[in-house]
């Protein structure tokens, strides 16, 4: 088998099903064939998500779906890391949920890894609902860069800029990230310590420093629905968390110092904005990334 498809599911069985409806609009044949196969991860939704993502499957009499269900909600990279352990094919792609195929580009990424045996992690550019590019790349989280992203820089495009052509790059955003099976292996998956965000670019630091490369493919269309299935303050408080066990993993204790302060005064300076300005969410929020 060429490609496993890893979908994590959290209480958004509808998301999941229209992702799961595009795939097959773009690549029946392919599933047809058993040259590719979904695993789809119900993270503990304590709904009706994963009785609903089965009907649908039945309904439509899907081929090469696996719908696997976890007690707990183990977070992305303890939840996608059990489905890995299942995944027949050569390669991963792990899909976020919210998102949508518009074209052929995930096979057209298959066909350029099996023709480049040097690249170990490929990531796929992801659109807005309007169109527009989200950042689908970033550099390493070093003290420069974690400063300008404390300082919104992002949005500029100075941390997280999309390249027009095919490009070695040092990290791809997980939402959409194809990695060789037997690289996973060798890196053991995701850090499972981190339950969601940063995960993508601590998997692919760790690839940097075991020599693999990781490139950014822009020739697809797959339109994501940015925190589809979280939220803004979730994300906020979980990408705190995520830097400063970056730091404690990977850098020097001085180094770990100083992100916890640059993480604390921007924090600080959100709480004192939203406390002047009755903005509820602000001051919750931050309050919560600095309960270190």
């Amino acid at each position: 088998m060429l490609l496993s498809i890893i979908v994590l599911n959290y209480k958004r069985s509808d998301l999941t099903i229209n992702c799961i409806n595009s795939l097959f609009e773009y690549f029946g044949k392919e599933f047809d064939k058993n040259l590719f196969e979904i695993i789809v991860v119900d993270n503990a939704s304590k709904d009706e998500s994963a009785l609903n993502i089965n009907m649908e499957i039945k309904m439509k009499k899907f081929p090469n779906i696996i719908v696997k269900e976890n007690k707990e909600n183990l977070g992305f990279g303890k939840g996608v890391n059990e489905a890995a352990k299942k995944a027949k094919g050569e390669l991963l792609l792990f899909l976020n949920n919210d998102t949508l195929i518009h074209d052929k580009g995930v096979q057209r990424m298959v066909f350029f890894m099996k023709d480049h045996h040097e690249i170990a992690i490929l990531g796929g550019k992801l659109t807005n609902i309007d169109g527009t590019e989200q950042p689908s790349v970033g550099k390493f989280y070093d003290l420069k860069n974690v400063l300008l992203l404390m300082l919104g820089m992002q949005r500029f495009g100075v941390t997280d800029r999309n390249p027009k052509q095919i490009k070695e790059v040092d990290w791809v955003k997980g939402g959409l990230m194809m990695i060789r099976r037997n690289v996973f292996e060798k890196l053991n998956g995701f850090d499972e310590k981190i339950f969601m965000y940063t995960d993508d670019m601590e998997l692919c630091f760790r690839a940097n420093k075991s020599g693999f490369r990781t490139f950014f493919y822009p020739d697809i269309s797959v339109v994501h629905e940015d925190q589809g299935s979280s939220d803004r303050s979730f994300a906020i408080v979980n990408i705190y968390k995520g830097i400063l066990y970056f730091y404690k993993k990977h850098k020097s204790p001085a180094q770990y110092t100083l992100v916890k302060l640059i993480l604390y005064v921007k924090a600080l300076v959100a709480i004192i904005f939203g406390s002047l300005t009755g903005n509820k969410y602000l001051t919750s929020t931050f309050k919560r990334a600095i309960q270190f």
